[in-house]
């Protein structure tokens, strides 16, 4: 026999003993253990992701509030906040666009703007890039915007100057009286200011006797001292009472201007909506009429963790949804198309009139939290 077949009859000897080990140890009358079945590694939740966010400007209360709340949850969920002031012009947030996207952000928030479509490139930018937007304040009129967080302007704006004819009617024997009603706006070519303004309008117009004079405030104290000054001067007794678009960065300008002229601004119910801690003091020394807090410290907290959310593939809420917190001053908050940008949704936030619906010292409104 030659020396291959004898190895090849070794091997077949060894592997017929090893199939007959196999099959006795077997049928030791246990049953073989069984094995454990794989367990998936439990998902990670992601952290260290990079959020991209411009504001407007950072001297302004509301917007410290965004970058409060923004930081804060970006902090508590393990995320980096990158945060550029812009100072609402749209070619600086568009270069702070491009850097973001140098930079390798996951996630970019726009917490406020003036010009809302000459910045609509920037968007586009973001949207090839595949980098999720949101929006505070005000929306981006182009591009698409994973959801803009904002509380119902122009039903704010209403509910505002309907506490301010209340309070005229109050002084006048339940009647509104003839007279001048001062609207002191924002900046005309944001889209805040227009929605503020169809808010007063919808409220004013239903009564002939009154005639509004208008004031650029420019969202600043100077320009709303000096415009309402102006039209104090014009009208002087016929004036029967003050709107201010956002007392919270306006308020103290139209104020101060009706103390100059040596007159009581509680004579004029001067209201309108955007509180901020300046506004609080305002309200409760008697000179503010009744605000509609901004939700925004809220809602920039909503912003960043709905951002975690889309960073671990979980669902955000999505258009015809209400999002409703137990105890939360914005909620429900209701879910509807974006308006404004070429697509994504809009989440408006409810907001209360103070201190009619919530006294000035309620812990919830932000102007207490962050103080």
């Amino acid at each position: 026999m030659s020396r291959r077949v004898k190895i090849g009859a070794m091997l077949m000897m060894v592997l017929l003993l090893t199939m007959l080990f196999m099959v006795t140890g077997c049928s030791n009358g246990e049953e073989p253990a069984a094995e454990a079945p794989a367990q998936e590694a439990p998902a990670e939740e992601s952290q260290g992701m990079k959020i991209g966010m411009v504001v407007k400007n950072t001297n302004a209360e509301y917007i410290q509030a965004f970058i409060i709340g923004a930081t804060e949850t970006a902090e508590e969920l393990g995320h980096e906040l990158i945060v550029t002031d812009a100072q609402g012009d749209s070619l600086k947030i568009m270069d702070a666009i491009d850097t973001f996207i140098v930079q390798e952000v996951d996630g970019f928030i726009l917490a406020g703007a003036v010009d809302l479509k000459t910045l609509v490139p920037g968007i586009e930018r973001l949207n090839e890039e595949n980098i999720p937007v949101f929006a505070l304040d005000t929306s981006p009129e182009g591009g698409y915007v994973d959801m803009f967080l904002t509380f119902d302007l122009v039903d704010s704006s209403e509910k505002a100057a309907e506490q301010m004819i209340e309070g005229m009617k109050a002084a006048n024997a339940g009647e509104v009286p003839e007279g001048v009603v001062i609207e002191i706006t924002g900046a005309l070519v944001d889209m805040f200011a227009r929605e503020c303004n169809v808010g007063f309008t919808n409220v004013v117009s239903q009564y002939p006797q009154l005639t509004v004079v208008q004031g650029e405030g420019n969202w600043n104290n100077d320009d709303s001292y000096n415009r309402t000054s102006d039209l104090l001067s014009r009208y002087g007794d016929e004036v029967v009472g003050i709107y201010v678009h956002t007392p919270d960065i306006m308020g103290a300008g139209a104020v101060a201007a009706v103390e100059n002229a040596g007159m009581n601004p509680a004579d004029y119910f001067i209201s309108g909506i955007c509180i901020g801690l300046e506004g609080m003091d305002l309200i409760e020394e008697g000179k503010l009429h009744a605000v509609v807090e901004q939700p925004a410290l809220d809602s920039a907290i909503l912003a960043v963790r709905y951002l975690d959310d889309m960073f671990n593939g979980r669902s955000i809420p999505e258009i015809g949804d209400t999002v409703e917190v137990e105890g939360e001053l914005w909620s429900p908050g209701i879910v509807v198309e974006n308006p404004f940008a070429d697509g994504g949704r809009m989440m408006i936030l409810q907001g209360p009139l103070v201190p009619t619906e919530v006294p000035t010292d309620d812990s919830r409104l932000w102007e207490n939290r962050i103080q």
